[in-house]
């Protein structure tokens, strides 16, 4: 299991499909294979309905960690590919999304383990995922992903939007810095200043006395052997080492050299609001007007609402509002 485990809100919906639904199309996707390295890559386009052939700017999500299948069926049952309901996005791009590496695309949720990982006979992740499971794999990937797509007569190249959530806000950040023709940013519940400080944050969160629970320690320990073992390629117990350093390697260093326009959205109970907060008020004393931050006032990492106990209301649906609030920033940007 990840150190971080990341409570991915996915939005059931029923769709009209009867029997075994088991390919991208019949759920209202479009399916390109591309290879990369040798290996296959998934890639589901979602636009909206009668405009697939109308010229528009690509939407690019990154979405967050663990091995994940995009489509989530049973019977009947669909879970969102997007945490969010993408018709007022697609009513100004093609939405854009990739399949983690090794990871089937259309699954069975009751096949999956309890978080809708795809895991091994032996409850593991599989090996060919791990191999890849890197920032420094994600981000030359998806790079190909788009000058693929951008050739195709139904992509204007305008505007090109990258957004990501979680893990992929750093794959999100670090394809804008290495790809020019990336003209906006959304780098939403990311860590700044990297992976292993939202891990330390949320194991100080667990700490209840001053004596015996150190889980802080613990994880500046874990990530002593990280650093130490940092080319590890072992993924039996979830992230790689590797994988681990690549995506702790703080972002905010390529960040603030962004040129572009940058939308930061967090929501300031998840454990790395206060390093997007260092982020924004360091911005403003070095004045960098490219970046707009914009925080949901006592939300966690998925933005849901927390309570006075200090627990997630499942209860209140905010990813709309979110992707609502992206497409205003981009219209305005």
């Amino acid at each position: 299991m990840n150190k971080i485990i990341n409570i991915l809100l996915l939005l059931l919906v029923t769709t009209s499909v009867f029997g075994q639904t088991k390919t991208p199309t019949e759920f209202g996707f479009r399916h390109i294979v591309l290879k990369y390295k040798n290996d296959n890559v998934d890639i589901l386009i979602k636009s909206k309905k009668s405009e697939e052939n109308i010229p528009k700017p690509l939407f690019f999500f990154c979405q967050g960690s663990l091995p994940k299948p995009l489509i989530k069926y049973h019977e009947k049952d669909v879970y969102g590919v997007f945490p969010f309901i993408p018709d007022s996005l697609s009513t100004k791009y093609h939405l854009v999304i990739v399949s983690k590496p090794y990871i089937p695309v259309v699954v069975d949720y009751k096949t999956l383990s309890p978080y809708f990982n795809y895991i091994d006979s032996l409850g593991k992740f599989p090996k060919e995922y791990s191999e890849r499971n890197l920032l420094s794999y994600y981000v030359p990937r998806n790079i190909v992903v788009i000058k693929y797509l951008q050739k195709q007569k139904w992509v204007t190249t305008t505007q090109l939007v990258v957004a990501g959530h979680s893990e992929g806000s750093t794959v999100a950040a670090k394809m804008a810095a290495d790809y020019k023709k990336i003209t906006h940013l959304i780098y939403a519940g990311g860590n700044p200043l990297g992976r292993i400080m939202s891990i330390i944050a949320q194991s100080r969160e667990s700490e209840t006395d001053t004596d015996s629970t150190r889980f802080g320690e613990e994880e500046i320990k874990y990530w002593e052997a990280v650093v130490k073992n940092k080319s590890d390629m072992d993924g039996s117990q979830g992230d790689t080492h590797r994988a681990t350093f690549e995506f702790s390697q703080p972002p905010i260093e390529y960040l603030e050299k962004l040129k572009i326009p940058v939308l930061v959205s967090y929501g300031t109970k998840d454990w790395s609001a206060p390093f997007n907060d260092f982020m924004r008020v360091d911005f403003i004393r070095r004045g960098k007007n490219n970046f707009t931050f914009q925080p949901y006032v006592r939300t966690e990492h998925n933005f849901f609402p927390v309570t006075a106990e200090n627990q997630p209301n499942y209860d209140i649906f905010n990813w709309d509002r979110v992707a609502s609030d992206w497409l205003k920033w981009t219209n305005q940007k």
